[in-house]
């Protein structure tokens, strides 16, 4: 309802515009991809074929704009478990058919860098980790909501969020232990004070589920946190980024564990001309050794995080320790070509309690673009110690944005 208040309130607004003073901006992007997965304990192989479509409109005007974009999927072959479909012989590709209202917010930007957005909109704070909009899934999470921003490139920051209902990556068919939406009082906010060498901030998560993909209200939380992340450039080639963060999450609201846990995230990047090299360790700490009381991230952009394979997408119940490296070069105007791109990720999967070695997964990249178009294919290889199973995961996809 109150996304359809706020739909109602910005075509009421162009509606009294002068025709002069309105741009209208269509949009849209097109993604067809295969995934193929490997799952050692399953009997059958995955081979998904999805095709994604993502028309919109944009109606800008005197600093407002008023947004409406849809969203369809169409899986092309269908020998995959959807999460929906029952097909469990199969490994997970969580991209089920779909066809719905991605996104309708009515924004405002002004001045100093303030801007003001309510209706169904994309979230992504900080770097996705707590909340993000998921967009590697073919179906993208987007949040019913209303958010402030202010704040210029340098000097004090705010960002605060207020949503009550999240439209899930499981699409207009989600139920169950899979739902379309999930309900709450949802509360996200990051003051940060930006400087020359980084910004500094802080953070605060307080996420309500009224009902969730693991059992009922369990996954409700609140977590506070501060971060630093910031790039020196060390000669005229030379570049080194770096980032740090720390939080703290406990149980919020209606969820029955009591819990305290704590998050850690240390990365640095050297940057060599078009080679890149990374470093980083992450850990998601643990309570009790129980399910459910270790730091949980359902809001977050996961296939960003802890390898490409999916494995810990629910961090275990003693936790998780995510040692990585990551090496990649990219290459501009090769032939017809506007650049290229290739990467390899390798992890190191560990328990935050009792020193449980996981697995250990090697990711790798390929990808060119020319123009609207992004060719790219992905390969992941988690290799199980004593948590999940051995699986390989590959994928081919081509992107198109208007």
């Amino acid at each position: 309802m109150k996304t359809a208040l706020a739909i109602a309130a910005g075509l009421s607004l162009v509606g009294v515009a002068h025709a002069q003073e309105v741009t209208v901006t269509p949009s849209a992007d097109v993604r067809l991809r295969y995934e193929h997965i490997d799952q050692d304990g399953l009997p059958r192989d995955a081979d998904a074929v999805t095709l994604r479509i993502r028309p919109g409109v944009t109606a800008s005007w005197n600093g407002w704009s008023a947004l409406v974009e849809g969203e369809g999927v169409l899986a092309l072959a269908d020998g995959y478990n959807d999460g929906l479909n029952g097909k469990t012989l199969y490994p997970l590709v969580a991209d089920p058919e779909n066809i719905e209202l991605n996104r309708a917010q009515l924004r405002y930007a002004g001045k100093d860098g303030l801007a003001l957005t309510t209706g169904r909109q994309r979230l992504a704070f900080v770097d996705e980790r707590f909340v993000g909009s998921a967009g590697w899934r073919q179906s993208e999470q987007t949040f019913d909501a209303a958010r402030f921003q202010w704040g210029k490139a340098t000097g004090l920051t705010a960002d605060l969020a207020y949503s009550w209902n999240v439209q899930t990556v499981n699409g207009s068919n989600g139920t169950g232990a899979r739902p379309r939406y999930i309900g709450g009082n949802n509360l996200f906010a990051v003051l940060g004070y930006a400087t020359g060498i980084g910004t500094v901030s802080g953070f605060a998560y307080l996420v309500d589920q009224d009902a969730s993909a693991v059992q009922g209200f369990r996954l409700s939380s609140q977590t506070y946190g501060v971060r630093f992340a910031g790039k020196a450039a060390l000669t005229r080639d030379i570049s080194l980024g770096y980032s740090a963060s720390w939080a703290r999450q406990s149980n919020w609201h209606r969820n029955p564990n009591r819990y305290a846990a704590s998050y850690w995230l240390g990365e640095a990047t050297l940057g060599i001309k078009a080679f890149t090299a990374t470093i980083g360790y992450e850990v998601l700490g643990a309570d009790k050794g129980i399910a459910l009381t270790s730091v949980q991230t359902p809001l977050a952009s996961f296939f960003k995080f802890n390898g490409w394979a999916s494995k810990f997408a629910t961090t275990p119940p003693n936790g998780l320790r995510d040692g990585y490296g990551t090496i990649g070069y990219g290459w501009k105007n090769i032939g017809p070509l506007d650049a290229i791109t290739l990467g390899a990720t390798w992890h190191r999967f560990a328990s935050d309690r009792l020193d449980q070695h996981y697995g250990d997964e090697l990711d790798l990249i390929a990808s060119a673009r020319r123009k609207h178009y992004t060719l790219s294919a992905r390969f992941a290889r988690y290799r199980a110690r004593s948590f999940a199973t051995d699986t390989d995961k590959a994928w081919l996809q081509i992107d198109w944005n208007l």
